[in-house]
């Protein structure tokens, strides 16, 4: 593991991205809450938030960290045939939280995709992504583009 004791505990954010690709009656469930395991996006946006928390858990070498904010936005596309995650992930310490950021968009989509998976087996799961980073010596930091496909 990184040796962070002699960084500067700063305030630290980041933001990621991801979405689910689906079949129109899937998406329609989701938006209708027609699913018998309950509201699938409140049930994904929970998972995503301990995702977010548990990640130290997940990813070898990972710090664990006193997250002070996460917040996931789950946001059905019908145009898309998707539904889009955005997580925010904050903390005041010695490391960053894009790990955090990522795996809350994933352990979100994970949960859609558990949910669903007994009426839609293909759903794919893509264009996970970090969008911006701060905090930290090497500051601030933002993806050009931020479209997904």
């Amino acid at each position: 593991m990184v040796d962070v004791g002699v960084k500067d505990a700063t305030h630290r954010t980041a933001v990621a991205e991801g979405l689910i690709r689906m079949e129109p009656e899937t998406l329609a469930l989701i938006r209708s809450g027609g699913y018998k395991k309950g509201d699938v996006l409140t049930i994904a946006r929970i998972a995503g938030i301990m995702g977010a928390k548990r990640t130290s858990d997940l990813v070898p070498l990972c710090h664990s960290l006193a997250l002070t904010k996460v917040a996931i936005d789950l946001e059905p596309l019908t145009e898309k045939l998707a539904v889009h995650c955005r997580a925010v992930v904050e903390t005041r310490g010695r490391t960053g939280v894009e790990m955090e950021a990522l795996c809350a968009v994933q352990i979100s989509l994970l949960t859609i995709y558990d949910m669903c998976k007994a009426v839609d087996r293909g759903m794919c799961i893509e264009s996970i992504r970090l969008l911006e980073k701060s905090g930290g010596r090497s500051g601030h930091w933002r993806r050009e583009t931020s479209e997904i496909g």
